[in-house]
């Protein structure tokens, strides 16, 4: 049956109409996102003030990196730059003379620093929210490690910490965000000098920033789609179904599975399910790993399954599609026995049955 519309109050069109006004007043904010330094946020960044200041755009560069490469001095020669003014010893944006000069857009690098005591502004990123305030758009570039919620995540892959942080919800506020992606060649080449050696390999680590890169620039877009629907009064009436299946064995390395199928499950607003299959006899030692690793899922707050079937690829994939999974998450060993070479993994029926649903492999 249609269902009746309601109509809104004479409060809620009020706060609508005064939402779309400070829409408006307010700049844009486009941000570039890096999971690795030196990639080319600024580069990105100072490319695309330059094209848009050859499409007539009113663009100044308000703050850029003390140390520059050639390509991005290349770049830089074609524009105008408003110089930085010194205070206590420490180079700072000139917001006044940005102010002042008020163009279209301002590019500013270096998101994170701190101005000196006694500056209007504590952080750049506050300088940033001045100008935007004042109805000019930015473009800036920050690397995850700076953003101050996750600083603690990327320090554990990275084993670096950094002092100076811009907060998440600013990065909420984007109108725009761009998630710099590199050659992998390139990455691991970077990652090989930022990153501490560990058990992980730089590859594995890399892959790891990526992901929480991909998954913050996911949860602005959808903050984006909320902003919008609030401020046109639009009734949001649709909702993700994303279901994820982490699949675990006695000597899976389930910890890194489960976390990253938490955060997937979180970030889609799904389920979250950690299943095993039920092996006829294991040993005390395999029983302990078993055990340690649903603990690992009761934590995570998954809905634990014990599956009972004589064909494991059989019963997760039976499981599976009864159950509308969209993701499963396996464990795989890049060891091949002698006979797979001719008869395939289990890692190959599991994804030739897996049909529509999605199979992400973790290599163990």
């Amino acid at each position: 049956m249609p269902t009746a519309t309601r109509k809104r109050t004479p409060e809620e069109l009020l706060q609508q109409v005064q939402a779309e006004e400070e829409y408006e007043r307010r700049g844009r904010l486009k941000v570039f996102l890096g999971y690795a330094s030196g990639v080319g946020k600024s580069f990105r960044m100072l490319d695309e003030g330059r094209r848009r200041s050859e499409r007539g755009q009113d663009v100044v560069v308000g703050a850029i990196q003390p140390k520059l490469s050639m390509d991005i001095e290349s770049v830089l020669s074609k524009l105008e730059v408003i110089p930085l003014r010194t205070v206590d010893g420490v180079a700072v944006m000139d917001v006044p003379a940005i102010l002042k000069r008020h163009p279209a857009v301002c590019l500013v690098d270096g998101l994170a620093y701190d101005n000196p005591p006694g500056a209007p502004n504590r952080s750049r990123w506050e300088d940033v929210n001045q100008l935007l305030d004042a109805g000019i758009s930015v473009i800036t570039s920050v690397n995850i490690q700076y953003i101050d919620e996750l600083r603690d995540r990327v320090e554990k892959i990275t084993g670096k910490r950094v002092e100076q942080t811009v907060p998440r919800s600013f990065l909420n506020s984007a109108d725009e965000i761009v998630v710099v992606d590199a050659p992998p060649e390139m990455c691991i080449e970077k990652a090989d000098s930022q990153i501490e050696p560990g058990s992980a390999s730089p590859a594995q680590k890399l892959s790891e920033l990526r992901e929480i890169a991909l998954l913050l620039a996911a949860d602005v877009v959808d903050r984006q789609l909320e902003a919008y629907l609030q401020r046109t009064g639009t009734q949001q009436t649709f909702g993700t179904q994303e279901r994820i299946m982490v699949c675990i064995t006695p000597r899976a390395n389930a910890g890194p599975m489960i976390a990253s199928g938490r955060r997937n499950a979180d970030r889609f607003h799904g389920d979250l399910t950690v299943a095993y299959v039920r092996q006829p006899e294991i040993s005390a030692d395999d029983q302990q790993a078993l055990e340690r690793n649903l603990q690992i899922a009761r934590s995570a707050d998954a809905r634990i399954e014990i599956l009972d079937g004589e064909d494991p690829i059989a019963t997760i994939l039976k499981f599976a599609h009864e159950h509308g999974v969209t993701q499963i998450f396996v464990g795989h060993s890049i060891r091949l026995r002698w006979w797979e070479h001719f008869t395939g993994t289990p890692l190959d029926r599991l994804i030739r049955g897996a049909n529509d649903i999605d199979v992400r492999v973790f290599p163990h």
